[in-house]
């Protein structure tokens, strides 16, 4: 019995796609179908009921997920740990995080993690925050990055670092002559928004809130790279971290605004599954992306 059998089996019933798990193992779908068969010819059991949008386990699946499942951490626990007697470090490290962590946060570090570890490969899988968490509980991502992170009792949140958050306009807009931004100043003004269910909108919506600026919503996009293109085009402004604007800032074709009462930030944090097997190499890039830039 090969142990890569029990985790194609593993990753299809995490992922419930044939199509997930053939990717995560970068093997093609026929190759999932034909470990599955050998499993089932091997035990002499049927371990699936397939439809066109599910994959539902038999009694006898069932079984056999809970122990293939404790096989192949147990696997993957002796290789670290040979991995680490030998004094390598190697593989595949698969990291989820949103648009603007991965183009505006995490370049510097991976670039300092793949200097320091060539012989590893970093998979990075773009998604809402949403996304990030079940990637994370689903098996199909060894760590996640996102902001304003939320608690989960199965998971590890690990805070690495606060992202200052900054008011930002065209050029030509009125307030990009006042710094800092009073808020009173930003009442009745149009702002350029992320969807109301993204984390960074949640924040900056508190942050007015909290200081009694009502504002005017004229657009809501879902991503901060549309809401910087919105906003040099005189569609309002927006709340951004300052992280995404460094390029626009430095090219003049966006103002980026201190806010008055003090600093800003959304914070950024690491998530991984509690009890995780952690392996070498996942353990060095969460040691780097904890370190300052």
């Amino acid at each position: 019995m090969h142990v890569e059998r029990l985790k194609l089996y593993c990753d299809l019933i995490e992922t419930q796609s044939f199509t997930k798990a053939a990717q995560l193992n970068e093997v093609s779908q026929s190759a999932v179908s034909q470990a599955v068969s050998a499993l089932e010819q091997f035990f002499g059991a049927r371990m699936l009921e397939r439809s066109k949008n599910h994959v539902r386990l038999t009694p006898a699946g069932e079984v056999l997920f809970d122990y293939s499942k404790r096989l192949v951490q147990s696997f993957e626990k002796l290789h670290n740990q040979l991995q680490e007697a030998g004094g390598t470090v190697a593989g595949k490290v698969r990291l989820a995080t949103t648009c603007s962590i991965g183009l505006h946060i995490l370049p510097p570090f991976l670039k300092k993690f793949r200097k320091l570890h060539p012989a590893v490969s970093v998979q990075l899988e773009y998604s809402h925050a949403g996304q990030v968490y079940s990637a994370v509980l689903r098996g199909t991502a060894d760590v996640g990055m996102v902001a304003y992170p939320s608690r989960d009792a199965r998971l590890e949140i690990v805070p690495v670092r606060k992202d200052p958050l900054v008011l930002i306009c065209s050029p030509h807009h009125p307030l990009a002559r006042t710094e800092p931004v009073r808020f009173k100043t930003l009442k009745g003004q149009a702002f350029v928004q992320l969807q109301r269910d993204l984390p960074t909108r949640k924040g900056v919506d508190k942050i007015l809130e909290d200081h009694g600026a009502s504002v005017v919503t004229a657009l809501e996009l879902d991503n901060l790279e549309l809401v910087k293109r919105a906003v040099a085009i005189g569609a309002g402004v927006a709340i951004v971290p300052l992280t995404t604007v460094k390029r626009e800032r430095a090219n003049r074709t966006l103002a980026a605004l201190r806010l008055e009462g003090g600093d800003y930030f959304r914070p950024l944090a690491l998530l991984y599954l509690k009890g995780q097997v952690l392996g070498p190499a996942l353990e060095r890039l969460i040691s780097v992306l904890k370190q300052p830039v």
